[in-house]
């Protein structure tokens, strides 16, 4: 359900002959798209408000109430108004009696106004269809995308905007970074001495649930893990905040070793990685910004995938893998994804669903 940027409260939906908005009504702020404000005031001011949302570059503060992104803040000189806009949704946002103030479009009668309102609502979805067929080939900017996605890994097409540095992920980066470097120095005995085995999960006090999220198997597994962990992590972070967001990339590391042992409780093999971690991670950004598109590169074209859907085929994939360790073919923990992936569903329905701890 949309909330109001201001009250956080949950909005209201209003029909009327223009279409449908939504109204706060706690703070009686409204969000409207712009086909409506074209059918109640007008191509000419809508164009004009058209024209500045494109243009908009400055940082609102406000997050949209559907997409949740930042939302950029214009200005209007006729009449003067500053409002608040997600592009991607297509929303504005007005402040209480800010919409009281847009001027009315010229009506001829009223049965001209329903067909041109029909004709307007027509057109723009057959521009919208045709914005979002273009847009599911369009290819990034960002030369580092390419890259990227060249070799496998998702990219987000359309970057979240963050409301503060987040320090927490980006110190795990750096000391996930550090420790598995010095690690490659001797491997084996690292992995022997610090690693997770199932069989001997309790040894040095349990320690090693720890020392084993800090250790990779080489410099591909550290560089893919950091990737994840940064492309998601930087969003989560700015939603939950960093006591929250350290919960859950500890409790979904645990989590993951728990299910790992509980499956496997005999096996001699050592586990590491912060996949579990991760996984927690990424399953929350999928469960909280669903929307969001996911770019994935297939060496002749680019195509877009919704973030759950993603989300659906990589849970998928990790069920697979969790059969295939469980029949002793495959050495990729599928299952501490899996048990990682299940704690970050858990602490979103207990975090990122209540509006207590929504921005």
């Amino acid at each position: 359900m949309p909330s109001c940027p201001i009250c956080q409260t949950p909005l209201t939906t209003v029909r009327q002959r223009e279409g449908i908005y939504y109204r706060c009504d706690q703070c009686n702020g409204r969000a409207v798209t712009v086909p409506q404000v074209r059918r109640v005031a007008g191509d000419r001011f809508a164009m004009q408000m058209l024209r500045q949302i494109n243009n908009a570059t400055q940082a609102s503060g406000r997050f949209c109430p559907f997409c949740e992104g930042l939302m950029k803040q214009f200005n209007i000189p006729d009449p003067p108004l500053t409002l608040d806009s997600c592009k991607t949704c297509g929303v504005v946002w007005f402040d209480p009696n800010e919409f009281e103030a847009v001027p009315e479009g010229v009506i001829e009668t009223p049965d001209g106004l329903v067909l041109r309102g029909r004709e307007a609502l027509a057109m723009e979805k057959v521009k919208r269809i045709e914005r979002e067929t273009r847009a599911d080939n369009e290819a990034p900017e960002e030369a580092w995308k390419w890259v990227a996605a060249f070799v496998g890994m998702p990219v987000e097409m359309e970057e979240r905007g963050l409301s503060r540095i987040p320090w927490v992920n980006w110190s795990l980066c750096a000391v996930i970074l550090l420790i598995s470097l010095l690690a490659f120095t001797d491997l084996r005995s690292a992995i022997d001495r610090f690693g997770f085995i199932p069989s001997q999960a309790f040894r040095d006090g349990g320690f090693t649930f720890l020392s084993s999220f800090f250790l990779h198997a080489g410099v591909w597994h550290l560089l893919s893990n950091l990737y994840f962990l940064f492309i998601f992590g930087n969003t989560v972070e700015d939603f939950l905040g960093q006591v929250k967001f350290g919960l859950l990339v500890l409790l979904a590391a645990l989590g993951g070793d728990i299910l790992a042992m509980s499956l496997e409780p005999r096996s001699h093999i050592p586990s590491i990685g912060a996949s579990g971690g991760i996984s927690g991670v990424i399953a929350f950004y999928a469960l909280q910004f669903p929307n969001a598109r996911l770019g994935f590169f297939t060496r002749l074209y680019w195509i877009r995938i919704p973030a759950w859907g993603a989300f659906a085929l990589w849970i998928l994939l990790q069920i697979v893998t969790s059969f295939q360790q469980l029949a002793g073919l495959s050495h990729v923990s599928g299952l501490a994804h899996l048990g990682g992936a299940g704690v970050g569903f858990l602490l979103w329905i207990w975090w990122g669903n209540s509006l207590k701890f929504r921005r």
